[in-house]
């Protein structure tokens, strides 16, 4: 699932090379933690935080089919 935030996120910035995804696994979770240049951070967000929320959405249907819980962190 982090590739998959990866490649996300890679499409939306000007800087995709400052693109860092960390996986945190959990008992029944995972933390994805999201890290892009500081200049980027509103192109991931969106306005309103439509395209965080966006990603989040995908990500957690994506950890349907591995029945755990995933926590989406921009940072």
């Amino acid at each position: 699932m982090g590739e998959l935030v990866k490649t996300i996120a890679k499409a939306l910035v000007d800087n995709p090379d400052a693109v860092e995804v960390n996986e945190i696994h959990g008992h029944q979770s995972i933390i994805i933690e999201l890290k892009v240049a500081p200049e980027d951070m509103g192109k991931v967000i969106g306005k309103q935080g439509r395209i965080a929320q966006a990603i989040r959405t995908l990500v957690k249907a994506a950890a349907l089919k591995e029945k755990k819980r995933v926590i989406v962190e921009i940072i």
